[in-house]
């Protein structure tokens, strides 16, 4: 009967907490519920913070929007006086720069290749490529399905929503619930024609695997956490990716690889170290176990700002003491911390996949 401390707003959703408690107490589910009703009950739906977090939550909202016009959003969003207006009236900090909009996102690349290349019904998967790789980085997405059309799967894209971490994280459980509902009612019926669910985020999959069972009671939402995988860990459930690997090779590069909290929570924080330290070409130096601090729209905030760089400070000395001067993670706002902290460029693994054996 007590009502939830304003200090739930402080948690960014890294989830570390589930795997630091030694009896399994299921914190992360516990801190996502309470956020949510402190947001309905308690927040003034007319304040500042709510605005911001509902705008930073429904990021693939504006994304929609802005990829319309991928190079006036471009330079609009790059305007000091554009940041200057996000930090004083919305709360957003101007200290970091707005991620660019591709001038073609992933589903329009998709479309235009005629969907699947390669048919199937043995081996078959739904990607959910989430909003930042259909709007910003679609180079990863096409990494994705080059990758596994190149080991015989058939892929297909459905209609999908955001995954809902961010919205997990500003206690918009109503908002992720809804994008729960479309995701779990297209990607369910797939997986009874044999389809299995990747992900190439592992935010993304996190979600699908773990936070929509704990929080939601929808028809079909255990099938798609059951048959829900990270790109890599699929393929190296199911194929033999060691051994391709072990045939290929890669222009030379030295990389200081950062795991993000989401891939520690699956068990797939040393899963890039263990498969490119034997690949041809490739020096990959893991920076550690800290975490990068950024934890979604966590950083973006214009008062955890500074808290979201002190979190980093230990990812950004590793990375700056590592052999390597290019980046590499799994989680597109790790990448976007990394590259602030240390200006070095950011690949995901998929992309050093592809031109492996693609």
């Amino acid at each position: 009967d007590e009502d939830i401390d304003s200090s739930i707003m402080d948690c960014s959703n890294c989830m570390r907490c589930d795997n630091a408690c030694p009896s399994s107490v299921p914190l992360s589910q516990m801190h996502n519920t309470a956020r949510g009703e402190y947001v309905d009950e308690q927040m003034d739906k007319l304040s500042r913070e709510y605005i911001r977090n509902r705008i930073l939550s429904n990021y693939r909202t504006m994304a929609e929007l802005g990829s319309k016009v991928p190079r006036l959003t471009n330079f609009v969003m790059g305007l000091g006086v554009t940041k200057l207006f996000n930090e004083k009236v919305m709360g957003i900090t101007s200290e970091r720069e707005f991620p660019e909009f591709a001038t073609q996102t992933f589903r329009e690349w998709w479309d235009e290749r005629d969907g699947p290349q390669v048919r199937d019904e043995d081996k078959r998967v739904a990607y959910f490529h989430g909003c930042y790789s259909n709007y910003n980085t679609p180079e990863v997405g096409k990494a994705m399905v080059r990758v596994f059309e190149s080991f015989g799967y058939e892929v297909v894209v459905p209609v999908q929503r955001c995954s809902g971490t961010p919205m997990f994280a500003n206690g918009m459980l109503d908002d992720a619930k809804r994008a729960a509902g479309i995701n779990v009612g297209n990607f369910s019926g797939l997986i009874a024609d044999g389809y299995d669910v990747i992900a190439s985020c592992t935010s993304c999959s996190m979600s699908l695997k773990q936070e929509y069972p704990e929080l939601f009671d929808l028809e079909g939402i255990e099938d798609v956490s059951a048959h829900t995988f990270e790109a890599m860990e699929y393929l190296r459930i199911h194929e033999d990716l060691e051994g391709a690997l072990s045939e290929s090779s890669v222009s030379e590069q030295s990389y200081a690889y950062h795991a993000p909290c989401h891939a520690r929570n699956q068990g797939l924080d040393r899963q890039a170290v263990e498969l490119f330290r034997e690949l041809d070409g490739i020096d990959i130096e893991d920076v550690g176990s800290s975490c990068s601090g950024i934890s979604g729209t966590y950083g973006w905030k214009e008062e955890k700002y500074d808290k979201s760089m002190k979190i980093g400070e230990e990812m950004f000395e590793h990375m700056h003491h590592a052999s390597g001067n290019v980046g590499m993670t799994e989680c597109p706002t790790c990448s976007m911390q990394m590259e602030h902290g240390t200006g070095y460029e950011i690949r995901h693994p998929l992309q050093v996949l592809e031109e492996a054996l693609v």
